[in-house]
């Protein structure tokens, strides 16, 4: 099943965050989509596992796009929950829109999920929990900022 891969991460179970030398998922790939309804694209990435036979078999593939789009909307929330505490709770419900990110010709609208009858209680946990990540969050984004500035010379 390696036909199409361009790059792998072996060992990605030594390194999954808290997951580290526990994890299911054992490497990362990038190269030609392997699943058939991402066959329009060109470049996808895939997560694998081992499967109950002891094999590696894809647990999980998304195009490169999609990647990106995470990153943008994860960069984007890392960056509101930074200044968030200035709202009482943190958020203002009567603009619950923390940015709309222009991306191919349409607008990737990132908001507090105001439809979400526990958003109050949830929105404090997940900024908590996003303050308790930041030693693993960190020192991924001082990586990614590291090799997204040398992309700018590229």
């Amino acid at each position: 099943m390696n036909e199409k891969i361009v790059l792998t991460a072996e060992g990605y179970d030594r390194v999954d965050g808290r997951n580290a030398y526990h994890s299911a998922l054992k490497k990362l790939t990038l190269g030609a989509p392997h699943w058939e309804e991402n066959k329009s694209m060109q470049i996808a990435a895939q997560l694998w596992k081992e499967n109950k036979d002891g094999e590696l078999e894809i647990s999980i593939e998304l195009p490169i796009h999609q990647i990106f789009d995470l990153m943008i909307f994860l960069s984007r929330t890392l960056l509101y929950f930074k200044e968030a505490y200035r709202f009482p709770l943190l958020y203002d419900p009567e603009k619950p829109t923390v940015e709309r990110i222009g991306v191919q010709g349409g607008v990737l609208p990132v908001e507090i999920c105001t439809d979400n009858p526990d958003i109050q209680k949830d929105i404090q946990v997940f900024s908590q929990s996003l303050s308790d990540l930041g030693e693993l969050t960190g020192e991924r984004l001082r990586t990614l900022t590291r090799i997204l500035e040398e992309l700018e010379l590229y």
